[in-house]
């Protein structure tokens, strides 16, 4: 899992790597830089060493190889090995290193007429030397390291606290607040040119807001309006005796749509409003939701061979809505109707939890993760497919858990959970 990081901690990590590359490589290349030249030097000293003790042994046979604290030399005459240490008897002309017991040797073997020459230089102190040379590296390095992320750090504080500070404005501004402009206390450069956006595209979003908001009002205020009629009429029709049962049940189905209706919109429009202005609402007793919703749409089983049972607890109440609590049981029993032509619908509520199952023609399984998805409708569907994607945001705009179960050909179970 990426862990995201602030603006300040990701140029502290990006001066530190980068003051760790640079000390590093130019500690590397010191380090290798002093030993190589301490192994030229070496090897110039043993040069020098060893045409010096040629010339003097040309000049005088019994002089005596170089024997300090540091150099050591032999010879080996003709073939012969005698008082020639056994490390050094296989060694070639040439440069070589070479470890004896605790000390480290750079030997020098040369070969003159007949004889061969050996003189070995104790690199031991140099290499002591270049172990604590590598060792003040790498400290430097480290100090380097922590020296470029604290700087990193202070210079991010100073370049991202204009970012900061406009962050700041943004979220502690309110809704009234964005009627002054945000960049007016910025200097034309990228901050600013930020903030500059920012106003640009809140006045698009507030001239978008108010144009909704003018919609939904007049269209409120229309359909009101004509509902007003529809109600009144159909309450008219409802009190005129020359109509027959039948005709008075037709009348009756009106007017309970147009009062669906005007429930209905009440409920969107307050589906539309911000979360801290939406209150629980008052009590509803769910039970009553329930038994008033199984009555309203019982129409849709028509001559159906289908068996609703109810079982309800009249104890349970929520702080909600009772619009919204309608149009959410509404829809589930309304859906169990419409898709159950033959079996049992089965609506129980016990305790916190109310379960709509029936035994209809279920939903296949590829659309399964599909159902709260506005306006998704399986082949199979009648409706607009928004009835389901609209108990979903019921639910979560309170707080409560749906689960639903279905098979095809075999029946869907929703459950909700009053939190």
């Amino acid at each position: 899992m990426v862990t995201p990081r602030n603006l300040r901690y990701r140029v502290a990590v990006f001066f530190a790597s980068f003051g760790a590359i640079i000390s590093l490589a130019l500690s590397l290349s010191l380090y290798f830089a002093a030993k190589d030249l301490g192994q030229r030097l070496v090897d110039e000293t043993l040069t020098a060493e060893l045409d010096d003790y040629i010339a003097r042994r040309e000049r005088n046979p019994n002089s005596l190889p170089p024997s300090t604290v540091t150099l050591h030399g032999y010879v080996q005459e003709a073939s012969s090995v005698e008082g020639l240490p056994n490390y050094l008897r296989s060694l070639l002309p040439g440069r070589h290193d070479l470890r004896v017991g605790d000390s480290t040797y750079r030997v020098a073997v040369v070969d003159v007429q007949a004889n061969r020459y050996f003189l070995l230089y104790d690199a031991s102190a140099q290499l002591r030397r270049e172990r604590q040379l590598a060792v003040l590296l790498g400290v430097l390095v480290v100090a380097v390291t922590m020296l470029s992320g604290l700087g990193g750090i202070a210079l991010a504080g100073s370049v991202t606290a204009p970012v900061s500070e406009l962050a700041a404005q943004v979220r502690t501004r309110g809704p009234d607040d964005w009627a002054h402009p945000l960049a007016e206390g910025y200097a034309h450069d990228e901050v600013g040119e930020l903030a500059r956006v920012f106003d640009r595209h809140t006045a698009r979003m507030r001239a978008f807001i108010e144009r909704e908001r003018a919609l939904t009002v007049d269209m409120s205020h229309e359909l009101r309006t004509s509902l007003a009629v529809i109600l009144s009429a159909a309450e008219m029709l409802l009190s005129d005796d020359s109509l027959t049962d039948r005709q008075k049940n037709r009348v009756a189905r009106i007017d309970r749509a147009a009062r669906d209706m005007a429930e209905l919109g009440t409920a969107l429009l307050l589906m539309a409003r911000e979360e801290s202005s939406f209150a629980g609402g008052g009590g509803c007793v769910v039970a009553s939701v329930v038994e008033e919703a199984v009555e309203k749409h019982r129409h849709l089983l028509r001559k159906k061979p289908v068996k609703v049972e109810v079982r309800t607890d009249p104890s349970l109440e929520v702080q909600a809505d009772r619009g919204l609590v309608d149009i959410m049981i509404s829809n589930l029993i309304r859906n169990a109707y419409s898709y159950t032509d033959s079996g049992t619908i089965t609506v129980r509520q016990e305790g916190r939890e109310l379960t709509v199952s029936d035994t209809g023609r279920g939903i296949p399984g590829d659309a399964m993760n599909q159902v709260f998805l506005r306006h998704f409708k399986d082949v199979a569907s009648e409706g607009a497919g928004i009835g389901l994607s609209l108990v979903k945001r019921i639910c979560d705009r309170y707080g409560w858990h749906i689960h639903l179960e279905s098979r095809e050909n075999e029946g869907t179970s929703v459950t909700i959970r009053f939190q």
